[in-house]
């Protein structure tokens, strides 16, 4: 179990977040986070709303029906979370 698991708990939006940390300086499709996470396509759908809409998450559409997400680094938000988990984690190594 990760840290953020320990405090957080382990649920689907906070699978998805991780994953997305982990892979902060790529842009990932709905498809792809479900295949790496082991989550449904529409679970990863469900919870990355909420991210993109407090703008943590940026989407960009791709054609009619392709999104892309990747963390939105501009977002003070997005810093105080990466800024969390890269301390949590030291505690816990």
């Amino acid at each position: 179990m990760n840290p953020l698991e320990k405090i957080f708990g382990k649920t689907a939006q906070m699978t998805v977040l991780k994953n997305l940390i982990e892979n902060q300086n790529e842009s990932t499709y709905l498809s792809g986070i479900a295949q790496e996470t082991g989550l449904s396509h529409s679970s990863v759908s469900r919870v990355i709303t909420p991210l993109v809409g407090s703008g943590i998450v940026l989407e960009k559409p791709l054609g009619k029906q392709i999104r892309t997400f990747q963390l939105n680094m501009e977002s003070e938000a997005t810093k105080l979370i990466l800024d969390f988990y890269n301390k949590i984690n030291q505690i816990e190594a």
